[in-house]
């Protein structure tokens, strides 16, 4: 349904089908009703340039095969939604992204969302701790517990999940670069709880080639990135068979500028290259795929983020079946995580940000979702105060109980409007993941700058809508309040970073030295070989070796990524 324009113009759709009525109604009705009163614009376009019809009639649909493009919800390829009940049975894990200060305040904030009905946890770290810093490293001065919680060893991380529940509750972790550390750490902790491994359920977020492409937080370079992917992958298959190795992720390309479609098949494209790593591995499909994860922004337009999400569950089932030869049905089933839109929210107005936020999260809900954050109303001055999160809390909570959107499954299907997008997105991402092929693969688009390009030419288009007034935001170049105040903020205990940094010292001081020693030196003996890294990096955290010390010495052993400059 995507014209001959190619990829970057968004993938427009080609003039409706044929239907005479539809004509009848254009030259009567819908002509005398503008002749009294124009439409607002020449032409009603997505975000991601598909082209909206005045009228959506069954013709539109005629090339749609219900069994082929629909099926039924739990069954292939998924359109519906990847479980047969969805929210009939079991509603989405309400998760509210949480990590600030000090391992002690984050646990805290666990603790008071789980109190006010949080369903699952999801920790934010500090940005020294997802660049592989301990806390004490000269380049985390002023960095500690800003953005998230800072984690340096064991000790950090057996403070912040004390007294949680970790054979039960899922914990989602947002860390890329040094997931493998984290995940190491996790795993010793439910070790020191009693909790089998075969219990641990959770999520790392593991996806560095979206690093590359939209938010910088790598260390290594791209090939011994992709190992330590797999390895987790490999580890996990065969020692954590409830955690989901990656969460393949299109949230940071969208928050950077990406459109819908982009997302879509930059995420797409991104875990394709997942699969071919791990295959090359001399993993089975089926070993591995089911435990793979995705991670999706919702915005506020409501219906194409709607048909996003059903055209992401059907093209990876397409992808996984057709191009890779799955044959277990669970491996085909694209499940995800959505986050509200944290670059939609305003520092005018913010309680402007509570009704963005609903509609995002009632796209997500209405696109068949199996996690959400949404934002809270201060994320755009400050980290969120436990007041604010509580109310994001709430409004999932609303959507789940008070909405009825979750009666039944897909309650969108059929609607010709959104199965029309559906299909325009569809073929909108396929023309990119075209583009993505014919210059190599992910990895060399990566390194060519093809996805940074595309979204950046996005995103400088969003920005001169939005200057130029033809794009509407609320509160900020239209319908703006004279009288706004500013309401408490979240603030950060200047003297977490000291005893942060005395912890860590602490540390280094009373561990076993020989069992360190060991235990590093066996882990640089398989960072120069081919086995997997997981389980000599697990050893090494028992032996409280740091996060910033494992992460030096895999520097040492591979490098550092720098970023190329061009001019």
């Amino acid at each position: 349904m995507a014209d001959d324009r190619g990829p970057n113009d968004g993938g427009v759709e080609s003039g409706p089908a044929a239907d005479s009525e539809r004509d009848r109604w254009r030259a009567t009705t819908r002509a005398k009703a503008i002749s009294r009163s124009p439409e607002r614009q020449d032409r009603f376009l997505t975000t991601s340039g598909v082209e909206i019809r005045d009228l959506y009639v069954p013709a539109d649909l005629a090339g749609l095969d219900e069994d082929r493009d629909l099926g039924r919800p739990g069954e292939y390829p998924y359109t519906r939604g990847v479980q047969p009940t969805m929210y009939r049975g079991r509603l989405w894990t309400m998760r509210q992204y949480a990590g600030f200060s000090t391992a002690e305040d984050t646990n805290r904030r666990f603790r008071y969302l789980l109190e006010q009905g949080q369903t699952g946890l999801s920790v934010a770290f500090d940005l020294p701790t997802q660049m592989g810093y301990d806390s004490d490293a000269p380049q985390a001065e002023g960095e500690v517990g800003r953005v998230g919680v800072p984690i340096s060893s064991l000790a950090d991380m057996e403070v912040l999940l004390a007294g949680l529940p970790l054979g039960t509750v899922s914990t989602s972790m947002t860390i890329n670069a040094s997931a493998a550390v984290l995940l190491a750490l996790y795993v010793a902790v439910a070790e020191k709880q009693g909790v089998a491994r075969s219990q641990v359920s959770g999520t790392t977020q593991n996806d560095i080639l979206k690093e590359y492409i939209a938010r910088g937080t790598y260390i290594f370079p791209p090939r011994p990135s992709m190992r330590l992917v797999t390895d987790v992958f490999e580890f996990c298959s065969k020692e954590l068979p409830r955690w989901n190795t990656i969460s393949i992720s299109g949230y940071h390309m969208r928050e950077a500028g990406a459109t819908a479609a982009q997302e879509l098949a930059f995420t797409l494209a991104d875990g394709i290259a997942y699969v071919e790593a791990a295959l090359s591995r001399g993993l089975d499909i089926d070993a591995f795929a089911d435990r793979l994860s995705f991670f999706f922004a919702a915005w506020s337009e409501l219906f194409e983020e709607v048909a996003k999400f059903r055209a992401a569950r059907r093209m990876w089932a397409r992808i996984i079946k057709d191009r890779f030869g799955a044959t277990n049905v669970r491996s085909m089933a694209c499940r995800f995580h959505v986050q509200t839109a944290g670059s939609s929210l305003t520092a005018q107005s913010i309680d402007n940000n509570v009704v963005r936020t609903t509609v995002q999260a009632l796209a997500a809900v209405l696109g068949g979702a199996q996690s959400l954050h949404t934002n809270s109303r201060d994320e755009a001055l400050a980290l969120p105060t436990a007041e604010a999160a509580r109310l994001a809390l709430r409004t999932q909570q609303i959507l789940a109980y008070e909405s009825g959107v979750t009666e039944t499954p897909d309650p969108l299907a059929g609607s010709y409007y959104v199965e029309s997008l559906t299909n325009g997105l569809e073929a909108a991402a396929n023309d990119y993941l075209k583009e993505i092929e014919a210059l190599g693969g992910t990895l060399a688009a990566i390194e060519a700058g093809y996805q940074q390009r595309q979204i950046q030419e996005s995103a400088y288009q969003v920005q001169r809508a939005v200057e130029n007034g033809t794009k509407v935001v609320v509160g900020v170049n239209r319908f703006r309040d004279e009288n706004t105040s500013t309401p408490s903020l979240q603030k950060i205990d200047p003297e977490g970073e000291r005893r942060q940094c005395e912890r860590v010292e602490r540390v280094r001081t009373d561990r076993d030295a020989t069992a360190w020693v060991a235990a590093m030196d066996r882990l640089e003996e398989c960072a120069r070989g081919e086995e997997n890294l997981l389980p000599p990096m697990v050893e090494a955290v028992k032996a409280y070796a740091t996060v910033g010390e494992v992460c030096d010495r895999l520097r040492s052993v591979w490098g550092e990524h720098r970023e190329l400059i061009t001019v």
